[in-house]
């Protein structure tokens, strides 16, 4: 996979300074609701604490202006899956379909690389075709749908599986 660009930006860590804008996209995906089960995105001290610092990326323009962000949290805290770290991806909906989606999860996947992840893996709902198609283009693999998995505004909802090997950790 060759390295993408956000089209007239740039990759760089997500910083503090960026907060209000990555919450402000993570918001307009949970409004629009097919991107999570979260009914609120959370506030800036939940999101720090949560996300592993050395994997979080925001997507800026050439004004600065995030136009979106890539986050990882382990999935468990047993040894065994210190490898394995579940992702999300936000993009907002003004800079879809120019390159920062694929941009953000390219840079990603070459820190996981870097830094001995095996396995970064994310749910996605079946109807977020555009999520799908982008975690196909940077080299995810559909492992399967869980079935009626989680309760999302009183309707059970199917979520996608989809994981990225890594082809140098081994």
């Amino acid at each position: 996979m060759t390295a993408a660009r956000p089209a007239g930006g740039r990759i760089t860590p997500l910083r503090p300074e960026h907060a209000q804008q990555v919450l402000a996209i993570y918001q307009l995906g949970v409004d629009e609701g097919n991107a999570t089960f979260e009914t609120v995105a959370p506030d800036w001290e939940r999101f720090d604490a949560t996300r592993l610092p050395e994997h979080r990326l925001v997507a800026l323009d050439a004004q600065e202006r995030v136009l979106g962000w890539t986050a990882v949290v382990p999935v468990s805290d047993r040894c065994a899956y210190a490898g394995v770290v579940e992702h999300s991806v936000y993009v907002a909906p003004e800079a879809r379909g120019r390159g920062a989606g694929l941009a953000l999860l390219t840079a990603l996947l070459a820190s996981t690389d870097a830094a001995g992840i095996w396995t970064v893996q994310s749910g996605v709902f079946p109807e977020n075709d555009a999520s799908l198609a982008l975690h196909r283009k940077a080299g995810f693999r559909v492992i399967g749908t869980r079935e009626r998995i989680g309760l999302h505004h009183g309707r059970w909802r199917d979520v996608v599986l989809v994981e990225r090997r890594s082809p140098t950790v081994r």
